[in-house]
């Protein structure tokens, strides 16, 4: 199974030299389209997104979780991001819809 890292150069250099895939995006439209150039692939396992291209797209990664358990979509903070706090409860409760 494989892991692909999809953000910034400096983001996807870390993941590339610990041996996952990576690809560089510009901005939150390009992520998108990566992301779901990858969803139907069965060797994805796990899709990690930098924080500072998936905040306009948010919302629909979260809709992307809803539908699909499979490959895993995570956003993760790029280096240099401020430190947020994150509502796991309340994001739980959107994609399971409570």
């Amino acid at each position: 199974m494989r892991v692909i890292a999809i953000g910034s150069r400096g983001f996807v250099a870390g993941f590339e030299l610990a041996g996952m895939d990576g690809i560089v995006v510009e901005n939150s439209e390009q992520a998108l389209a990566q992301i779901m150039g990858n969803l139907n692939k069965p060797d994805v396992a796990l899709i990690l997104v930098s924080d500072d291209v998936s905040g306009p797209i948010h919302d629909r990664l979260t809709e992307l979780r809803t539908e699909r358990s499979m490959p895993l979509i995570y956003e993760i903070p790029a280096p240099g991001s401020k430190k947020e706090k994150v509502e796991y409860r309340a994001m739980l409760k959107s994609i399971l819809g409570v």
